[in-house]
């Protein structure tokens, strides 16, 4: 086999292994959220959402931002954070083309309850705190790497 058609096979593809990753993990995640009510994407919305005190506000594209998602994708899950009654969305009475977002009393409540969800996922996975530590910086790194040489999105 040539060495091009090496590099093509699945098992040798990074592309692979992130997205292979990325999915298992999400399924890890599943049962934990069940009871929070929340999915994972929503989750990650209040992780965010849950640096802040409680009043603090947020925009959307802020959020955005930190997730690196667009608003198009970030809007269904905030209305239905806001459908559940733990974050509270408005525009902004000085710039009406802005969306903040707050975190609500029901939100802060539900952080308690997810405060034991990433002690419960490292016991699944098995793995060392240091080695995960030591992925997840290098995870990190990769993302600034392709951010930088990513196209810039059209607005």
């Amino acid at each position: 086999m040539q060495k091009t058609d090496q590099l093509l096979k699945l098992e040798n593809q990074l592309c692979f292994q992130l997205y292979s990753a990325s999915r298992m993990m999400t399924k890890l995640y599943q049962p934990l959220l069940k009871p929070l009510g929340i999915t994972y994407p929503q989750y990650l919305v209040m992780l965010v959402m849950w640096e802040k005190p409680i009043g603090s506000k947020f925009t959307v594209s802020e959020i955005g931002d930190l997730l690196l998602l667009d608003s198009g994708t970030l809007t269904p899950l905030l209305k239905r954070l806001e459908l559940k009654r733990v974050i509270q969305r408005q525009r902004d009475s000085e710039d009406e083309r802005q969306v903040i977002v707050r975190l609500t009393p029901a939100g802060e409540a539900l952080k308690q309850q997810a405060r034991k969800i990433p002690e419960k996922l490292l016991c699944q996975v098995g793995k060392k705190t240091d080695s995960l530590v030591a992925m997840r910086e290098s995870l990190k790194i990769l993302v600034a790497d392709m951010l930088a040489v990513a196209e810039p999105e059209a607005d």
